[in-house]
């Protein structure tokens, strides 16, 4: 408060007792105990009205005391339990959280983390993957402005993200990793690695590519094997020593069945071997059928049948069969793919047979061609002009997306051949490769592609593609990219796949560490996305006699829905639509896997390494004295104080009103009481 103030203060007494005095001792006759109850009231009412009326600030001085955050990290991950080292993760939690001077010290917080982070007090130690680096960096982002220490209680095996034993903790963060489970290093012999694609093609081989590892100092020796149902189809001898401790693996294994196969790995374990379920890897191979049967039909000898037909026979799931028209013995029923070269008024009867049968075709035109056959066959297609020849070079349409392929320098390849002439084309489609005549770009398509409900066909409009594939040979000594580009056009056209109202994406297999997840679309009668669907599943599992219920849930243009920890074995799973009825059925597996147990022990090594990298020390659940001696005795811990001065107005006084309001109701009924109003 400042001097004027006081001044003021003291003239506004001086003023509330004169008037008052004036008023009940001058101006009043009477006497006794009246004329000083109301002197006392008027003046003390005058004093407060005119304190208000000064309004003084009355400034107050608030003292806190602000503490640094302890935040302890708790490993929830299932290989603590795999480690027996829940009992000492608890205590080391209930130790921090019940000490008096710690938390007089700090403000203790709980962080559980596995792949996800959550602030749950109590552990489960069910999570099936641990992400060390993540939970640290949370830390560092949430209390980056205030000075805290992390208390990071872990085995140190890690299975998900960033390697956290690079982590660079900020100037505010302090990092005190206390390390549980054994750190001894045991002879262990495990699978670190399995690397297997999820599909193979029927009747051939697929590689699978496998890593073992050797915890040891002494020279042993195991077997690796790969069995599925029951029966050994690789197996191989393998030596490791304190200087090869890592080995790896390559086995081709045939796919002679349709479907999911499952398979397990493993590697024989040593004798007395603590760990060996990490000796074992499950895996599963989906084995699909891609053989694909093509007949070429023609009227004519050319250079292009033969080298389609390499071109397509490339891959070993396809057949190509070269026939004439004037040939009697040929059946439709055989192929996947007809592809028409230069037809003529021979080929009209093929094309009935090959409408009727619903095949999918392949048509290229060239000099040879009878443009009024092909007309009559296909209405929607007819070329009008002379029988003048006509270069066509070939130039990429950059926004055909139906596939994708490789540019193989198109533009720089030799021109096709072909009739001159307007192209008219009365039916939809998308062009893959646009004409282009003597330098110059044209919208004509000279290669497109038209797709009619479930029925696709392809028109190549030049002959003489041979000189592709030699060019593409000369370029870079390999036919590879033409042979690819062949390949991808001939599965994209042989594959039929129906138009369905109810359509869902799933795997056919999943490991137990995994989300089962299944993405659906459901389409009204005009096959329009329906967003307002009512899509129900069903899960079975006969030899665990369960069944689980589930709703999709709508995300944007698709539906969703997932499953966590689902028991391996397989399934059987019904999608149906309540409005409309519809639904449809299926089967995937659950492998078993669980990476949290192919830990036999605590990862010291990376813990020290973060310790260092931050300039702390690792600790052991036996020193936690030590911890907290280092923690109370570290001056960035210190607890601040922190002064706020405030400013407040009088005015702002609410019970000052309230007072001045009783002063003069007082007076008010004591006149009144007395008979003086």
């Amino acid at each position: 408060m400042t001097i004027l103030n006081i001044i003021y203060i003291t003239l506004a007494a001086c003023v509330a007792l004169g008037f008052s005095y004036f008023q009940y001792y001058v101006k009043s006759k009477r006497n006794g105990k009246e004329r000083l109850m109301l002197f006392i009231l008027r003046a003390l009412s005058v004093f407060t009205l005119l304190f208000l009326l000064i309004n003084p600030k009355i400034k107050s001085v608030l003292v806190e005391r602000e503490k640094p955050d302890l935040v302890l990290a708790l490993d929830n991950s299932e290989s603590i339990s795999h480690l027996n080292q829940e009992n000492n993760l608890a205590e080391i939690a209930s130790f921090f959280n019940q000490d008096e001077e710690i938390n007089e010290r700090f403000n203790v917080q709980n962080i559980s983390f596995g792949s996800e982070i959550s602030t749950q007090d109590s552990a489960d130690f069910s999570a099936k993957q641990t992400d060390i680096f993540k939970v640290l960096d949370a830390i560092k982002s949430s209390f980056k402005k205030k000075q805290n220490a992390t208390i990071l209680v872990t085995d140190g095996n890690q299975t998900l993200g960033r390697d956290f034993q690079y982590f660079s903790a900020s100037k505010n963060q302090k990092i005190f990793p206390v390390i549980i489970g054994d750190t001894t290093k045991f002879p262990d012999l495990s699978i670190s690695k399995l690397n297997v694609n999820r599909y193979a093609f029927l009747e051939n081989k697929f590689p699978v590519e496998v890593f073992v590892n050797y915890s040891g100092s002494k020279n042993v020796a195991s077997r690796f094997t790969i069995s599925t149902n029951g029966k050994t189809v690789f197996s191989e001898d393998v030596n490791f020593s304190e200087e090869n401790r890592s080995v790896r693996i390559e086995a081709n294994l045939p796919a002679s069945q349709l479907g999911t196969q499952a398979y397990s790995a493993e590697i024989l374990p040593l004798e007395n071997e603590k760990n060996t379920i990490n000796n074992q890897n499950n895996f599963a191979v989906e084995v699909i059928d891609e053989r694909t049967s093509v007949l070429i039909l023609s009227s004519i000898a050319h250079p292009d049948l033969g080298a389609l037909k390499k071109s397509i026979e490339t891959n070993k799931q396809r057949k190509v069969a070269v026939k004439y028209t004037s040939e009697n013995n040929v059946k439709l029923n055989e192929y996947q793919l007809v592809i028409f070269y230069q037809p003529n008024n021979n080929f009209n009867t093929w094309f009935e047979l090959v409408d009727k049968a619903n095949l999918n075709y392949f048509i290229i035109t060239g000099t040879k061609t009878n443009w009024s056959a092909v007309q009559k066959s296909l209405p929607f297609l007819s070329k009008s002009g002379s029988n003048t020849e006509q270069d066509f070079y070939a130039e990429i349409n950059s926004n055909f997306n139906q596939f994708q392929f490789e540019d193989i320098g198109f533009l720089d390849l030799p021109p096709l051949q072909d009739k001159f002439g307007d192209l008219k084309i009365d039916t939809d489609f998308e062009t893959l490769l646009y004409q282009n005549i003597e330098g110059v770009s044209t919208k004509d398509p000279l290669l497109m592609i038209a797709k009619s409900n479930d029925r696709s066909s392809a028109f190549l409009f030049g002959e003489n593609i041979w000189r592709w594939r030699t060019k593409v040979f000369v370029e870079n000594q390999s036919f590879e990219k033409f042979d690819n580009f062949i390949g991808g056009l001939v599965q994209n056209l042989s594959s039929k796949k129906k138009k369905e109202r109810l359509n869902i994406e799933y795997e056919s297999f999943y490991y137990s560490n995994e989300i089962v997840k299944f993405d659906a679309q459901f389409f009204d009668e005009n096959y329009q996305f329906d967003p307002n669907a009512n899509l129900q599943i069903e899960l079975k599992n006969d030899s665990l006699n369960s069944v689980l219920d589930s709703k999709f849930l709508l995300r944007n243009n698709f539906y969703q829905v997932s499953f966590n920890d689902l028991q391996p074995g397989e399934y059987h799973f019904t999608v149906s639509e309540e409005n409309s009825g519809i639904k449809k059925s299926g089967k995937f597996s659950v492998i078993s896997f669980n990476v949290e147990e192919q830990f036999s022990s605590a990862n010291f090594s990376k813990l020290k390494n973060l310790a260092d990298k931050n300039e702390s020390q690792v600790y052991f659940p036996n020193q936690l004295e030590n911890l907290k001696s280092e923690l109370l005795n570290d001056n960035r811990f210190s607890i601040i104080r922190k002064e706020n001065t405030k400013s407040q107005p009088i005015i702002e006084w609410y019970i000052l009103l309230f007072i001045l309001v009783g002063l003069l109701a007082g007076e008010w009924f004591y006149r009144k009481y007395k008979g003086l109003i």
